[in-house]
Order: structure tokens, then sequence, then C-alpha cells
């Protein structure tokens, strides 16, 4: 699903990525000097926002390519490459751990997450957030446009795309926020090309259609977003969750 250019996934999902990254580290009280571990940090949104406050940061990727990104892109960041499931670092190494947009795609989410909190400090703080699958405007019109659509392979329903189910994850009583972020487009057919270089779960949708499917999708996607004719901005909507380990 991630086996794509790093370029690819900043013109689908970075204009949305980037900008979150600077909500939830604010939700996440990230301030200079803090040692910080983002986990899936895919082509480095969050890394880039941590770096700018002054963060000590690592990062673990599981795409083999993006953590090659990552590594040209922020030298001096601490980079593996590996699943959050089997962190490389010692016990209490960080004052935070923070997950974007990735416990939906992790293999064991309760396993990853466990894995953040050995190795953060007590009194520090672990944080995810994803997307809420009905109000990330972008992605629930591709949803739609897939039901709409109604024949072939669908885009699968994920586990933690919804305040609950992040916070149940979590256990105890975390502190819950929905995070909004913006993205323009200069008109549809940039917003297509986008798509065309999707990610994840809309890029494995995508490449199951042929000629007329993926006319079909360009038609159905348009009408999906209200028919916009010239510059048009998307709401990107996210459910973090924070708590202190204790």
């Amino acid at each position: 699903m991630f086996d794509i250019p790093d370029t690819d996934y900043d013109h689908f999902m970075g204009r949305y990525s980037f900008s979150l990254g600077r909500v939830f580290a604010d939700f996440a009280g990230i301030g200079p000097a803090q040692r910080v571990l983002d986990v899936g940090a895919g082509t480095g949104a969050l890394t880039a926002e941590l770096l700018r406050r002054g963060a000590q940061v690592a990062a673990v990727e599981p795409s083999a390519s993006f953590a090659e990104s990552l590594e040209r892109r922020y030298p001096d960041v601490d980079v593996k490459a590996g699943p959050a499931e089997e962190l490389p670092w010692p016990d209490e190494s960080f004052d935070a751990a923070l997950a974007q947009l990735v416990v939906a795609f992790m293999a064991e989410p309760e396993r990853g997450l466990a894995e953040m909190r050995r190795v953060v400090r007590p009194g520090g703080v672990v944080a995810a957030c994803m997307w809420d699958r009905d109000r990330m405007d972008m992605l629930a019109a591709i949803n739609r446009t897939v039901a709409a659509l109604g024949a072939g392979a669908d885009i699968p329903v994920r586990r933690f795309m919804g305040a609950g189910e992040i916070a149940e994850l979590f256990g105890g009583d975390p502190e819950v926020e929905l995070l909004e972020v913006e993205a323009s487009y200069t008109g549809f057919d940039e917003f297509w090309t986008a798509f065309l270089h999707s990610a994840g779960p809309t890029r494995d949708w995508m490449l199951t259609l042929d000629a007329d499917g993926l006319a079909a999708a360009q038609s159905e996607l348009k009408r999906q977003l209200g028919n916009p004719e010239g510059e048009f901005t998307l709401t990107g909507r996210a459910w973090a969750v924070r708590a202190t380990r204790v």
C-alpha cells in the first residue's frame, strides 16, 4: 500500500498530514529539547514539525522506501526501518512517542501501543491520531464513490478511525480531541492527479480499476465533491488521543 515514491504520497496525503503535524504536536504538548519518537513516520510530516520545535527526534517506519526518504530529508534524525510492534530502543528512552495516521495500519495495534509506552519515561506522553472515517472530506468522498459505483473491490473498513475505538485502545481515561486541517486544490484536475498517485487502501482500490472504471470513478468523484469549478478547499478531521505514562 505504501511502496510508492515519497513525492506521490506528499501530493496525495501530505497536503493534509503536514498541517496535521502542527496541531497534533500542539495536542501532545511537544516543546524544545524533548526526546520524541515519531512512530510510523511516513515521509516525515510530523518529523518536520518536531524538528521545527527543537525536539530531539527519532523515527521508525516500516516502509523501506519511506525510511530511506526520511534519512535523506532529515539526516540528523535517528531513523530506523521497522514496525511499531518491535521498537529498537531501550525502555524509557523518550519523553514522548507519537503515532500520526498509523494505528489503523499496525498489524497488532495493541502491541504497537504497548511498545510506545515501553520506550516513554514515566510521566511522558503517548499519543496517536487517525482520520475520522466520515469527516475527512477527501477520504469520505472516495468512500462514497466506491459505494456509488457498487462493483469491483471495495476499500476495507479499518478499525481505529473513530474516537471511541482509539480511546479504547489506550485504555483508562485518555484525553481525546478532534483536530481539523484544510487543504486547497487549484481545481478538480489537481485532485484527480493526486488520486491517481494515491497511497494506502485508496491506491489498492484504484489499481483494481480498468480504463472504464477509472472514467466512472473520475466522474463520480467530481460529483461527490459538488462538481467544483476552479479552486476548492477540503477539510480533514482526525481524532487525537493522549495519555501520560504512569
